[in-house]
């Protein structure tokens, strides 16, 4: 007679249990593409802010810790660096840094980190002959999303396809 009431009241029990089981949350949204957009227009406005030569504008698209590895160069950390880095490179009247739109942007599932990579063409005074030159090259940039949604380039990295080639006089 016992197991009879204690075989129903384990039913009863194990389902009252797997009723207060905690519902699996649902997945977040896949919001990729629409951080993918948002990365291709931060670095429209980065182009921008390079063709006029916006020091302040330019060290904005940096995370606080970021840092830029560029060719010839020490890495450049913090964003009071990058500013300070860029300001002597933007000093340079030849100064001018190109790129078309990234090749490819690709953002973790997570949504929280991405990155981006492409080719860039920079054209600056060379420091021995006093000539401007020409640097093509490549480049990665790493992103992270900030709390505000909005994304910061924490590694830059550039490196030049071969030596700096003499620009020729117009």
């Amino acid at each position: 007679m016992q197991t009879r009431t204690l075989f129903p009241a384990g039913i009863a029990l194990a389902l009252l249990l797997a009723g207060c089981s905690p519902a699996t949350p649902p997945a977040p949204p896949d919001t990729r593409a629409a951080d993918a957009q948002a990365i291709r227009q931060v670095e429209a406005d980065w182009l921008q802010a390079s063709s006029a030569k916006d020091v302040e504008k330019v060290a904005s698209f940096y995370a606080d810790d970021g840092s830029i590895f560029l060719t010839g160069m020490p890495v450049v950390t913090g964003r009071a660096n990058i500013l300070a880095a860029f300001k002597t490179l933007m000093a340079d009247k030849n100064f001018s840094l190109t790129w078309p739109p990234s090749t490819t942007i690709v953002v973790s599932k997570s949504g929280d980190m991405a990155y981006s990579e492409g080719t860039y063409v920079m054209t600056y005074t060379d420091l021995k002959t006093k000539k401007a030159v020409s640097e093509k090259g490549k480049y990665v940039e790493v992103y992270t999303k900030q709390a505000d949604g909005s994304w910061k380039d924490v590694v830059d990295i550039g490196n030049a396809d071969g030596p700096a080639t003499p620009v020729k006089a117009k």
